[in-house]
């Protein structure tokens, strides 16, 4: 058979004789059909499930040079390149979410720890809601000066040195808090506290965003983040009711950053030498290579602007400004509320707050598993919806038992908000933005998280506290207003 094969092709002339230059092929006279493409060859390798359903009938050539730019279709890719990285591989991840959710816990702790803190703080410095209220105007701009520069410090020093830059300076704003200064260098210490907590808090964002599960991981990071802020406003108030002076808290919140620095250096110290990190820096290469061919290389100027321009980035930012700053609004406000207008007891009334944050843990924890199974988007809306009603009954039902009750089942329909947000967020921005988007997102979360209570404390000095329910269901609106402006997206399988 061979023989006969090669006959067809080749003239074998036979005895001793050296063939130096042999004659030309034969053309052969077989009716055997011509040998594949290229192109066909890779559909006989690889079939219709990388290449795609063949369609019958007559077809459009497709140039040489579109041919040749040709890739597969994105939501392929980005599927393929979202299976890279999950919970369990790497291994080390486990211990990098673990590390997450103990940054989570620390920034609760210390967040909500403040409301329960502020009527001792004013009675400390002898001032008003309004200056106090100047706290979260500083911790808001840390978080807007840290913005835009989270993303290259990531590029320049690494994940690990990123991560105990911004533990560091934590850790000295809770020791300037400690010593008991004047108020004006509190004022900076919860400056650096907010770059610190904006620098982390994006880059765990984006880490378990990134990942497979990434609305049920960041639940249970925000839940951690909830944990905190159960734990936070008791503490404090135990450590106050004890006798201790109200700075002392944050010697042992000093201690959780401490921690936390020493986990966070460890868990990502190779993060970007690993195979999985470097195939999907590949990938972003490829793309930006790719990109760059269509359009140009774009510098980390473009890169930024291009972030502030995204659709996503802007809508995201004033939903996130929304929801936190409610969230805040409501943690800082709501016992002052209750002082005031329901008579409760300064003493028990403070673990009012606890019992939102423990609302918001028991969201994240349980409800981000419906929304991962039912959607994201159209969650969110019940959510909304259902938190406008209870923050109703909170205004309007007088009773503090009830209301207590109330502002529980409205943190815990806020708790999924954020981490669904995150999910989708991460989903549909550029790989080559997400980091400056998201912290510039995270950023603007906390500027809310300023703007909303100061702005309520001005209110409230002026003409009650009464004023932080329609503020916060007018909050609540506009967070939804901006998730309905959101641009779709399919539901991803994992």
């Amino acid at each position: 058979m061979a023989a006969r094969g090669l006959g067809t092709l080749f003239k074998i002339e036979q005895g001793a004789k050296v063939v130096v230059h042999p004659p030309r092929a034969l053309q052969s006279t077989s009716t055997q059909p011509p040998a594949p493409s290229v192109i066909e060859l890779d559909e006989y390798t690889w079939g219709s499930r990388y290449n795609g359903p063949s369609n019958a009938g007559t077809q459009t050539p497709i140039p040489p040079n579109e041919l040749e730019m040709s890739h597969p279709p994105t939501p392929k890719r980005a599927e393929a390149a979202g299976l890279v990285q999950s919970f369990s591989n790497p291994a080390m991840n486990k211990w990098r979410v673990l590390a997450a959710c103990l940054v989570y816990f620390g920034n609760g702790l210390n967040d909500a720890a403040t409301g329960a803190i502020i009527p001792y703080m004013e009675k400390e410095y002898h001032i008003g809601h309004a200056i106090v209220s100047l706290i979260f105007v500083t911790t808001a701009a840390g978080f807007i000066l840290a913005a835009p520069f989270i993303d290259a410090l990531d590029g320049r020093i690494g994940r690990a040195r990123t991560f105990i830059t911004a533990e560091m300076l934590i850790i000295i704003g809770f020791v300037m808090i400690a010593c008991t200064p004047p108020y004006a260098v509190v004022a900076i210490a919860f400056f650096l506290n907010g770059y610190g907590a904006a620098t982390t808090l994006a880059l765990n964002n984006v880490f378990l965003a990134n990942l497979a599960g990434a609305t049920v991981l960041l639940g249970v990071g925000h839940g951690c983040y909830g944990i905190g802020g159960i734990v936070g406003p008791i503490m404090a108030t135990a450590m106050i009711s004890a006798g201790m002076p109200w700075t002392r808290f944050y010697l042992v919140a000093l201690g959780i950053r401490v921690i936390s620095l020493v986990m966070t250096g460890w868990a990502f110290w190779n993060y970007e030498n690993e195979a999985s990190t470097q195939l999907l820096t590949a990938l972003e290469r490829t793309a930006s290579q790719r990109a760059a061919i269509e359009d140009g290389a774009p510098t980390k100027k473009q890169l930024l602007k291009r972030a502030l321009k995204n659709r996503v980035t802007v809508m995201g930012a004033l939903l996130i400004f929304a929801y936190q700053g409610a969230e805040v609004a409501i943690s800082g406000w709501v016992i002052s509320f209750l002082i005031d207008y329901r008579d409760g007891d300064p003493a028990q009334v403070g673990f009012v707050t606890a019992g939102f944050w423990g609302g918001i843990t028991l969201g994240r924890f349980l409800l981000t598993h419906v929304a991962h199974t039912v959607g994201e988007k159209r969650f969110v809306y019940g959510l909304g919806l259902g938190a406008i009603a209870f923050q109703l009954l909170v205004w309007l039902v007088p009773n503090v038992i009830g209301n207590a009750v109330a502002v529980s089942v409205v943190g815990l329909l806020l708790g999924p908000v954020y981490p669904c947000g995150q999910t989708i967020f991460v989903r549909l921005l550029p790989h080559n933005i997400q980091t400056t988007s998201i912290g510039f997102i995270s950023s603007a979360g906390s500027s809310g998280g300023a703007v909303v209570p100061f702005t309520t404390g001005l209110l409230a000095q002026a003409v009650g506290t009464y004023v932080l329910h329609p503020v916060a269901i007018a909050f609540f609106v506009v967070m939804l207003a901006c998730w309905f402006g959101l641009p779709n997206i399919r539901k991803r399988e994992e």
